[in-house]
């Protein structure tokens, strides 16, 4: 979140014609809720070069959102929101984005892409696997800002993760694209949000609960297969550090996410983290 921390809050740029420059894939068929299955090779950014980000006037982004990320050297590298944020899901290029924009224009293709409840549950159970997760917990939008609540299906149980998203490109038709989480009780903070990793990597940050076990995850849009993982490391109490070191292989796209996840006590997963790495 992996983007986003409360523990760490940072003022930040929204611009009106906010341009990603990196995620994956547009196809996809609805699933629970209507969110779509992520289809093979969706999801993170691909080695291509970012388009540039045009300049635009700072403005102040809402309370809670994850810190900004460092800017991508010499622009080579996707970035969203004037180098801000980095893109996780579900497109990997600014170029694929609009791609979709023309299919859904002159065809109706996957209008999924234009209802940010869908991509967040989609990214939550399709991308990070977390298919108990089913249910829209909140829902807030603010101009290209979208922060959505989600939780387990069942009674039981409350919001799991509010999931930051970003409309990826100017228009009308700019689809959503997932660029983190906003966190409460259960952080990410380590590595730093859109810092350069190295495996074995080191992951951390903050909880609040009791008997937790938390998993570490490390994934990729351009691949099903997870690239790393590390379970489980015991936590609890109220506000406390938390760490874990985690070994991964097989990294092709240049951004990565990074997750972590807690439960077991009403769902296999109650809590979840993510935030967005660079590989060079």
């Amino acid at each position: 979140m992996n983007i986003w921390l409360p523990f760490r809050l940072f003022a930040a740029t929204a611009v009106t014609g906010l341009m990603l420059t990196a995620c994956g894939g547009s196809g996809g068929s609805p699933t629970a809720s209507g969110s779509p299955s992520a289809a093979p090779g969706t999801s993170s950014p691909s080695q291509s070069p970012a388009t540039p980000v045009p300049s635009a006037p700072a403005a102040t982004t809402p309370p809670g959102t994850q810190g900004p990320t460092s800017p991508a050297p010499g622009g080579s590298l996707p970035v969203l929101g004037s180098g801000r944020f980095q893109p996780l899901w579900p497109f990997a290029t600014l170029a694929e984005a609009q791609a979709w924009e023309r299919d859904y224009r002159s065809g109706g293709h996957a209008p999924w892409h234009l209802d940010p409840d869908q991509t967040a549950l989609s990214f939550t159970r399709n991308y990070l696997g977390f298919r108990e997760i089913g249910r829209i917990s909140s829902h807030t939008v603010s101009g290209p800002h979208a922060r959505i609540g989600v939780a387990p299906s069942g009674p039981e149980g409350g919001t799991a993760a509010i999931v930051h998203l970003m409309r990826y490109g100017t228009g009308p038709d700019a689809p959503w694209e997932v660029v983190g989480t906003d966190d409460t009780t259960f952080s990410l903070t380590t590595p730093g949000y859109g810092s350069l990793v190295r495996s074995p990597m080191v992951a951390g940050g903050r909880i609040t609960g009791v008997d937790e076990g938390i998993r570490v995850q490390v994934r990729q849009p351009s691949s099903g297969a997870l690239l790393g993982t590390s379970c489980c490391t015991s936590a609890g109490g109220n506000d406390q550090p938390w760490k874990q070191s985690v070994s991964f292989s097989g990294a092709r796209d240049p951004v990565l996410t990074v997750v972590a996840s807690t439960g077991g006590h009403v769902a296999e997963v109650e809590r979840f983290t993510v935030t967005a790495v660079r590989t060079g």
